[in-house]
């Protein structure tokens, strides 16, 4: 079985990867044969862009029950009302979840241990691009590193015990998939030899928007390639998957003035289409087995992480994020979970 840390690190510039997986790949879609008939999913972010476009897609496979998880229930009430329409046959039901707040991402793991039999798909795609420097205000860290990488390692930590025992149904292991980026592969990561490494991040002197979100897409890669040391693809398949740019994401909305709205504007009639874009997500979830746990997705294939990785320094950086991010979240025995998960 050969995964992303086992592939050789791209030596292709930016430039390149970014056009042939924007502009030159085709989408790969489910078998026609595909049914998620009797199951489960959970969707974060899943009332709007990227994320609305999946459980569309998911529910399109005769997906059983849906539990859409979003910041805002009246925003979530309304997409739910679409699926509905749509998919009569579907459970669908509304749970409000805030990627900024531990507190609530804590509750929302105990819910889904409490009131769900089983569970069988995990879609994280909630995530942020601050354009400009905003401290989590029950954190204190940068609000991008805050969602799209603390918040998200925390839910899937507590989720993962959840899914091994609720979602290996019929001898098949649950599925977590985690959005991630192709920009991934351009950060510069400049604080890369801080330590410590997470609270470098939180200056707002040296907060670059673009290259926040690029690193802190791949802080996720990092965790990942420590996770498959504890969690096996026998229990839980993990993996992350890039939708390459997709206009039509709130994923910009902070943008302000007419000359940044303009530009993302601009920029935005060149992405792929959000049906296209989340296809890749369902394509990690439905098309890719054991095969991919521990991947990063890219064009509906699996692809090397970014080549800082394989180096020794980069391996160097990967043991300091992990023992930061345990530490982080102690407060839950993240390192007890994720040790229980090997037995």
């Amino acid at each position: 079985m050969v995964g992303s840390k086992d592939l050789q690190p791209s030596t292709i510039g930016f430039g390149k990867v970014f056009y042939d997986n924007q502009f030159k790949k085709k989408p790969v879609w489910p078998g026609p044969n595909t049914t998620l008939e009797g199951k489960t999913a959970i969707v974060t972010g899943a009332n709007t862009g990227l994320g609305y476009e999946a459980a569309l897609q998911l529910l399109g496979l005769k997906l059983s029950k849906l539990i859409v998880a979003v910041r805002s229930l009246e925003r979530g009430g309304v997409a739910a009302a679409n699926f509905r329409k749509q998919f009569p046959k579907a459970t669908i039901e509304v749970w409000q979840l805030d990627m900024s707040s531990y507190t609530s991402v804590q509750a929302f793991a105990t819910r889904v241990e409490n009131q769900l039999s089983r569970i069988d798909i995990v879609l994280l795609n909630a995530g942020v691009s601050r354009l400009e420097f905003a401290a989590n205000k029950n954190t204190g860290h940068e609000e991008t590193v805050q969602v799209n990488y603390l918040s998200t390692v925390l839910l899937a930590t507590l989720l993962l015990p959840i899914l091994k025992v609720k979602g290996k149904t019929g001898g098949e292991p649950a599925r977590l998939t985690i959005v991630s980026a192709a920009l991934t592969l351009a950060a510069k990561f400049p604080n890369r030899e801080a330590n410590p490494l997470l609270e470098s991040f939180d200056d707002p002197k040296k907060y670059d928007q673009q290259d926040n979100y690029n690193s802190s897409k791949l802080l996720a890669h990092m965790w990942l390639w420590k996770l498959v040391h504890f969690v096996s693809a026998d229990d839980v398949i993990v993996n992350l998957s890039d939708p390459a740019w997709c206009r039509g994401t709130e994923l910009t909305r902070d943008a302000k003035g007419p000359l940044m709205k303009g530009a993302v504007k601009l920029f935005g009639t060149l992405g792929r289409t959000p049906k296209v874009g989340a296809s890749c997500f369902v394509d990690a979830i439905v098309n890719h087995g054991k095969e991919s746990h521990g991947c990063f997705l890219m064009s509906w294939q699996i692809h090397p992480f970014a080549a800082f990785l394989y180096t020794l320094e980069g391996k160097v950086v990967i043991e300091r994020l992990w023992e930061e991010t345990l530490t982080e979240l102690d407060f839950v025995g993240a390192r007890g979970i994720l040790e229980s998960m090997k037995a």
